[in-house]
């Protein structure tokens, strides 16, 4: 890994598309003002946040009941912990969004072990774990990332790079909404 230069171009998934997407699904099965819980990744990181926003925008197109918005830190052991705590608090929830798979599958753990078959859970990355559980019919659905989009697009920037041509600063790669077919 180089210890100093400059970033040419990031290249990365639209993460704040990506939480929308999750955000319009859940009100799709759902419908508006659903009882949600939000499970953050790790404070401050941009994948976090940006798919944070995302999520934000639906819950206000959609006037969703946020219950609770609380860190379980992309962790499956901490998604399960935190969503069992949810859980006695919040009964009544209809749907968790968790910012990535791990804690989308932990979630879904908790809401197994409490009886709880009627709440919808929609993670994000795509993992294999993750669509397993959503073909399963176990996850509701999954934000996939598509890594050979993003590959792709990387040696296409460098090659202009290293043929002198301009690049944008950044390329938001799509993601693909997976669910059950």
């Amino acid at each position: 890994m180089a210890s100093k230069g400059d970033v040419v171009s990031h290249i990365a998934s639209d993460n704040v598309l990506g939480g929308k997407i999750a955000g319009d699904y859940i009100a799709k099965k759902e419908g508006e003002g659903a009882k949600v819980i939000e499970l953050q990744g790790i404070a401050g990181t941009s994948a976090a946040r940006e798919r944070g926003e995302g999520f934000q925008q639906a819950v206000a197109a959609h006037k969703f009941n946020v219950l609770a918005s609380q860190p379980a830190d992309f962790d499956r052991t901490k998604g399960l912990n935190v969503m069992q705590n949810l859980l006695t608090a919040h009964p009544d929830v209809k749907a968790v969004f968790a910012q990535n798979d791990e804690m989308a599958l932990g979630a879904l753990r908790a809401l197994q072990t409490a009886g709880k078959s009627d709440v919808m859970v929609v993670g994000f990355d795509g993992t294999p774990d993750g669509e397993k559980a959503v073909n399963d019919g176990k996850l509701a659905a999954t934000i996939a990332q598509l890594p050979d989009q993003i590959g792709a697009k990387g040696v296409e920037t460098a090659d202009k790079v290293l043929k002198g041509e301009k690049v944008q600063a950044k390329y938001p790669v799509d993601l693909k909404l997976v669910i059950k077919q």
